[in-house]
């Protein structure tokens, strides 16, 4: 990889400005200093350092959201705030993506990432990731509702879902749960229980696969997974 496109995927400025600190003998390659912005480096084996400070080559990036309400799950929107705004610099250049989307209004878990064909394979129809969210609910969820859902239900449109996992958390006028899927229909979560005869007045999604939300993370902050977190959602789609 030419020196000069590493250090501008790294954040270190655009190209115009990566030359400039080469230019400038910022850079050192192997403990030599380097000018020459054309160079070839091998970011597994060569040791590249701006004033002293070492170069850490990511090819993709790994981000755990708690997204917070009112955000939409895109890269970009000309009148509402994207999960991508509340990224830093430092990810944002990486030109990162959320994996699949969470309603404007639904909190919680969201993978977002620059890895496209991990996020492809998470979200074929034929991989089943499983996603599990917490909702409460404007009506009183039984155990017949457990029994239609372990069945599947048909959504307005006609489309018979897969079968779901409910849990009963808290029943009565307001209903508190717990429903694990393996797909991802527009709304779908709101969507069965409206199949139901109910109604959704808050949803959280609580993990997607392996991963579950760090509860150290509060509404609208971000980490990156560890290198353990992403072998787990490899061996997940694998």
């Amino acid at each position: 990889m030419r020196l000069d496109k590493l250090l501008a995927n790294m954040g270190y400025g655009s190209r115009k400005e990566v030359k400039q600190l080469l230019k400038n003998g910022s850079v050192q390659v192997n403990d030599a200093p380097v000018k020459d912005a054309a160079l070839h480096v091998n970011p597994e084996k060569d040791e590249v350092t701006i004033l002293g400070e070492r170069v850490v080559y990511k090819e993709f990036i790994y981000l755990m959201l708690n997204k917070p309400q009112g955000v939409i799950s895109a890269t970009e929107d000309n009148r509402d705030r994207t999960v991508i705004d509340l990224l830093d610099e430092e990810h944002r250049h990486f030109e990162p993506f959320p994996v699949g989307r969470l309603d404007k209004d639904t909190e919680g878990f969201l993978l977002i990432t620059n890895d496209g064909k991990l996020a492809h394979e998470l979200l074929s129809p034929k991989k089943h990731v499983p996603k599990t969210y917490y909702a409460r609910i404007d009506g009183n969820v039984d155990e017949t509702d457990i029994e239609k859902f372990a069945e599947g239900v048909t959504l307005d449109d006609g489309y018979f879902t897969k079968p779901g996992q409910l849990s009963i958390l808290q029943s009565g006028e307001t209903s508190e749960i717990e429903l694990t899927i393996t797909e991802g229909k527009f709304h779908q979560v709101k969507r069965m229980f409206e199949a139901v005869g109910k109604r959704v007045v808050y949803l959280k999604r609580l993990s997607m696969g392996p991963l579950e939300l760090d509860s150290s993370l509060y509404l609208g902050e971000y980490r990156e997974l560890t290198d353990e977190e992403v072998a787990m959602l490899r061996n997940e789609k694998s």
